[in-house]
């Protein structure tokens, strides 16, 4: 009964008919990992509330115009892109277990340095430690969780990844709009610090222990994650099965379950970064404030709003996404984000007026040109607008991409290509959000959101013709469909 259960568990039987083998300590474990997206999520959220407060700060030497405080904004993204080169690395080299509680160091420190912050360049130099543990995290959590994970539940522990940043972007929002900026810092800093504590008692994932010829240490792991009832010596042989011990060579990549899931995996996280949400998301409550739309007269409201819709929707990704499939939701997410997208450059288009619109690259939108009648008409639209594009994001863009990088990698590979999509996405990140304020300057904000839709489109187009659907499939079987093309 046990071995029958844990093949159900594995995806080798129907469904519909096996009994579940149900053990709390894998949601335990992957509570544990989360949290480090949750100090994610955190470092993400920060500069939104935290901008306005600096621009409009006494001390000189903390206080910020435009351009340093899309300095502020973007130079996390450059400290993740190093930090998914040394997640890479590390996730290979040490384990996923021990990277996770590696990068809770740079975290705590990154956040000492911006509550000591004497002048800006103590600032930017927080945000680029807090940038680089948030790199090392964006790639062990998801493997480390794909690879305790069994197919049935995949999906949606895998979505509790990005359900955890968008938390924690919510969180700093929420809290932004009563505590100063030093103090919001302290209480960034407890997340990571609770996840060190958690993962010291967690396991390391079966398939690295295998893959180092720990197999005892493997079956204790899995004796952990699946509870005493399940097969874990034949779960083991299927693991072992898939494990190459081999080194990754040069001339590997021309092996299409090489190359293939890597550009597959780089596209995907290019395609979710020129959606232009993470310029979005920094900016929420500046785009706000410049927009003149208030939420019971304080745009700070607003961002929570935004930040809410995120949290719900990604939500129900996560319950949706072992149901639905991986590729359902990337449709439904790139269609919702490309018709918004469209609807919010039609908007500027109504409201602003050709020459604010493009000739002042000092401030990123202008509503002062425009006549009160038609803001106050159409500025519904707007909120319907972000709204939708936040909530389209939430229930693809935001969760797959993650979730299928960390499942379409073969072991052997999975600490190198992983690094390489996650510096893909951290430099697209860094780009979009630092020259943000140069696309309103140049294109004017109508033809901004209508270049962000127009990549939306491109997202669908890719995913109909590239994006392997990966439901209810063990690592390796996945492994195997890439090998055999």
């Amino acid at each position: 009964m046990a071995a029958e259960e844990s093949r159900c568990l594995l995806g080798h039987a129907a469904s519909d008919s096996c009994p579940r083998v149900q053990n709390k300590k894998l949601y335990l474990a992957t509570f544990a990992a989360v949290l480090g997206p949750l100090s994610f999520g955190f470092v993400l959220g920060y500069s939104s509330p935290v901008i306005p407060e600096l621009r409009k700060i006494s001390d000189p030497k903390l206080r910020m115009d435009s351009s340093q405080a899309s300095w502020f904004g973007s130079v996390v993204t450059l400290g993740a892109a190093a930090g998914g080169i040394l997640g890479g690395y590390l996730v290979d080299k040490v384990g996923r277990k021990l990277s996770l509680m590696l990068c809770s160091i740079p975290y705590v420190f990154g956040y000492i340095v911006i509550i000591s912050a004497q002048n800006l360049w103590m600032l930017y130099f927080g945000r680029t430690l807090t940038g680089l543990a948030s790199g090392i995290t964006s790639l062990v959590v998801p493997v480390y969780i794909s690879e305790v994970s069994h197919p049935k539940v995949r999906g949606m522990l895998g979505s509790c990844v990005q359900l955890m940043v968008v938390t924690g972007i919510l969180g700093a929002y929420v809290a932004g709009v009563t505590l100063k900026w030093r103090w919001l810092a302290v209480l960034c800093s407890f997340p990571s610090c609770i996840m060190l504590l958690f993962m010291s008692f967690m396991p390391e994932t079966p398939r690295f222990l295998l893959n180092r010829n720990k197999r005892s240490e493997a079956i204790a792991s899995l004796r952990f994650l699946r509870g005493p009832q399940a097969d874990h010596e034949w779960e083991c042989r299927q693991i072992e099965a898939g494990v190459q011990e081999e080194g990754l060579n040069l001339s590997e990549f021309k092996n299409p379950s090489i190359y293939r899931p890597l550009l597959t995996g780089v596209a995907l996280m290019f395609f979710q970064q020129v959606t232009g949400i993470n310029a979005v998301m920094f900016y929420a409550e500046t785009i706000f404030e410049d927009a003149n739309f208030k939420v019971t007269g304080d745009s700070r409201m607003a961002s929570v709003v935004v930040g809410s819709i995120q949290v719900c929707f990604t939500a129900v990704a996560a319950l949706t996404i072992d149901k639905t499939g991986r590729k359902v939701l990337l449709y439904i997410s790139g269609i919702i984000m490309a018709l918004s997208t469209a609807l919010f450059g039609l908007y500027f288009k109504m409201v602003l007026s050709n020459q604010n619109n493009s000739s002042n690259p000092d401030t990123w939108f202008t509503l002062n040109s425009a006549s009160p009648g038609t803001e106050s008409g159409i500025s519904w639209l707007a909120v319907v607008c972000l709204g939708l594009f936040v909530a389209g994001f939430a229930l693809g863009w935001g969760p797959v991409p993650w979730l299928v990088i960390s499942e379409i990698f073969p072991l052997k590979a999975r600490g190198i290509l992983s690094g390489a999509c996650v510096l893909t996405n951290w430099v697209m990140a860094f780009l979009v959000t630092k020259e943000f304020h140069d696309f309103i300057g140049f294109l004017t904000s109508s033809g901004t959101f209508w270049l962000f839709s127009a990549f939306c489109c491109l997202n669908i187009t890719f995913t109909a013709f590239y994006v392997p659907e990966t439901k209810g499939q063990t690592l390796e079987q996945i492994e195997a469909y890439f090998r055999r093309s």
